[in-house]
């Protein structure tokens, strides 16, 4: 490919695309593209100069040398069916992005859960190490502006998506693999299909380079063992070669830990953010951080800023004492880690879940019933379903129907218009209310803490 042609993406709206089409505008190409409706996301690019189409037609293409497109497009779409015709070279996002990572210094980040955490820390430690990478992150994070950087160096930091399995089309020079778990079954359909794109994702990393692996993850250690790659675990075990020690847990005030890299005590991190999976996620930054060579006091203060990715345990700490908590978390382990971040609180928990995606409904409906156990009051919604048609017989009160059998004692299904009804109802002064799902729940956290903040202005 030259500098100068032309790309057009069929669904450049998407958090993934979006980043993509950005870097390459940035790379000197000509850029274009389309999505279904207007956004943020699509104001911000068309301020850059890139060129979009509301609405996908076949016209769209116009002039185009190279069409890229989202997972979830189909080949029905009329732009795709326009590019075929005119047999030009159609990519899938991950080629797409396989193709700017040639020549680069490529550092790829996945797994089912934490990838985006993950991903958006060892983006910060490099920049912060004036290492000036090029970046593309799964959702938006204060230090960018957004989900993308182009960087002048030859290194490139990427979050690589495993849902449709083409994560194994990168070859990085390091890799970072956070956990494996029974997640996009409609694509993959065995654990087995599971288990060996993770291993292909492995032994796609550069002999010179090394994959890091989460130690705590048993299904990685087997990977990882019969693995010809250099190998580096990190997280809580013995054995791990990036581990951490003498945790301590501090509720929303986040964590602290000691780090100790291949045997040696390192010194003392403090992470301003939650939960014990992401003093584990941190780990993996490290040790990349580590393995290029960044100083180990950089890395402390540049952790200590970071506030996390946009959705991912956002709080808003209303003046009733109310926290309003937007997390993306829509797996039943994701939700269970989210929700023990709160043990220790004292606060009551009211858990709002909008189920994604009717498949994964289907295969994890017993898991999802049994996930919810730290929420005091809980309450489900209609399934957000994403680029997927309805399933017959599978509806958001499958979840309210296994969470009440798994013994839940205040569970509800609401729809999603009457949420905030309720909420104004069961909610006081001292609860922390979740907001939890990868849909359009994300639109609804603002309208609920003004709602609240309305309603309890009024009894006082």
């Amino acid at each position: 490919m030259i500098s100068g042609k032309t790309v057009h993406f069929i669904g450049i709206g998407g958090i993934g695309m979006s980043g993509l089409a950005e870097v390459f505008h940035c790379y000197g190409y000509s850029v274009q593209g389309s999505d279904l409706r207007r956004s943020k996301v699509t104001d911000r690019l068309q301020g850059m100069g890139i060129d979009i189409k509301i609405g996908h037609m076949a016209e769209n293409i116009t002039g185009a040398d190279l069409v890229v497109y989202s997972s979830c497009i189909r080949e029905t779409n009329p732009e795709y069916m326009e590019a075929k015709l005119k047999n030009l070279p159609v990519l899938k996002r991950m080629e797409a992005l396989a193709l700017l990572m040639q020549d680069k210094k490529a550092l790829a980040i996945s797994g089912a859960h934490g990838k985006t955490t993950t991903t958006s820390l060892t983006a910060l430690l490099l920049i912060e190490a004036g290492l000036d990478p090029t970046v593309f992150i799964g959702a938006d994070v204060d230090f960018l502006g957004g989900n993308a950087k182009y960087g002048a160096s030859n290194i490139m930091v990427t979050e690589a998506d495993e849902s449709d399995g083409s994560f194994i089309l990168l070859n990085p020079l390091y890799s970072i693999s956070t956990n494996i778990d029974r997640e996009h079954m409609d694509y993959y359909g065995t654990m087995d299909n599971v288990l060996n794109a993770y291993k292909k994702f492995i032994e796609n990393t550069k002999d010179e380079g090394c994959a890091f692996i989460c130690a705590e993850d048993e299904n990685l250690r087997v990977i990882a063992a019969g693995s010809k790659k250099r190998i580096l675990k990190y997280g809580l075990s013995d054995d791990a070669d990036i581990k951490a020690e003498n945790v301590k847990l501090m509720n929303l005030k986040g964590a602290e830990f000691d780090v100790r890299y291949k045997g040696s005590r390192l010194g003392r991190i403090k992470l301003s953010i939650p939960g014990n999976h992401n003093v584990v996620n941190s780990l993996g930054a490290i040790g990349v951080a580590m393995e290029l060579g960044v100083d180990f006091n950089l890395i402390k203060g540049a952790i200590r800023k970071f506030k996390g990715a946009d959705r991912r345990f956002r709080v808003t700490h209303l003046e009733s004492d109310i926290l309003v908590i937007d997390d993306y978390a829509h797996h039943p382990t994701e939700i269970k880690a989210t929700l023990k971040a709160m043990d220790q609180s004292g606060r009551r928990v009211v858990a709002v879940f909008q189920p994604h995606r009717f498949s994964r409904t289907k295969d994890l409906k017993d898991q999802f019933g049994k996930c919810f156990d730290r929420a005091d009051h809980l309450v489900v919604t209609d399934i957000y379903s994403a680029d997927e048609k309805p399933i017959e017989g599978v509806s958001g009160k499958d979840i309210w129907e296994s969470a009440t059998k798994c013994g839940h004692k205040d569970a509800h299904f609401i729809a999603k218009n009457d949420i905030i009804k309720h909420l104004i109802d069961v909610v006081r002064p001292g609860d922390a209310v979740f907001l939890l799902g990868a849909g359009d729940i994300g639109e609804l956290p603002f309208k609920i803490a003004r709602a609240l903040e309305e309603i309890n202005a009024k009894i006082q």
